[in-house]
């Protein structure tokens, strides 16, 4: 299926998420990342959940990831150049919602793209090749384009991975991994 056809469906069974089957299935995606080979690195960029969006609730991960003591890092969007910027989440940061329902830093220490080791991503699909569908702005393929070549990029999905994208572009930046509340997908080793 291509890209378009794919973000309706799966926005669709988003949709019919109750709020207790996302938190369970958040919990287990969560859980599962304890498999991957990351805890060793330092730098963690994590998206926070857009809730209207039925998206996985990342808190889980997050409180994992400070219970390990990892730097986490999140972004600001700028909507009129899709472009992000990174900050270090500390006690101090405070969270603002901006108008698209993104929980994002007010201010905070910056952080270069460069210095990321770990990138959790927001999907909508994604396909046995580690293709991703995102919501179609491009945010996380410049930002990954800016990260530094061997960084991990790790999907997370309520649901299965489908055969293919058939649109997938080039300049379309692949998974390394996908985590379901199922299953760990592996992708591109060579990490």
């Amino acid at each position: 299926m291509k890209k378009q056809e794919l973000r309706k469906i799966y926005k669709q069974k988003r949709s019919e998420l109750t709020p207790s089957i996302i938190e369970e299935k958040s919990i287990s995606i969560a859980n599962k990342s304890l498999a991957l080979p990351i805890w060793q690195k330092e730098n963690f960029h994590l998206f926070l959940s857009i809730e209207h969006q039925n998206e996985v609730d990342t808190n889980y991960l997050l409180h994992i990831l400070q219970g390990r003591d990892k730097n986490v890092v999140i972004s600001k969007s700028d909507f009129s150049d899709t472009s992000m910027k990174h900050f270090l989440l500390t006690d101090a940061t405070k969270l603002v919602v901006n108008q698209w329902g993104i929980p994002e830093p007010e201010n905070g220490f910056e952080v270069s793209p460069k210095q990321i080791d770990v990138v959790f991503l927001p999907l909508l699909a994604f396909d046995l090749k580690g293709n991703r569908v995102g919501y179609g702005k491009g945010f996380y393929d410049r930002f990954l384009s800016e990260c530094k070549n061997k960084v991990m990029k790790i999907g997370l999905s309520f649901f299965e991975a489908e055969e293919v994208v058939e649109d997938a572009h080039y300049s379309d930046v692949p998974l390394d991994y996908c985590i379901t509340p199922q299953e760990i997908y592996t992708f591109n080793q060579e990490n």
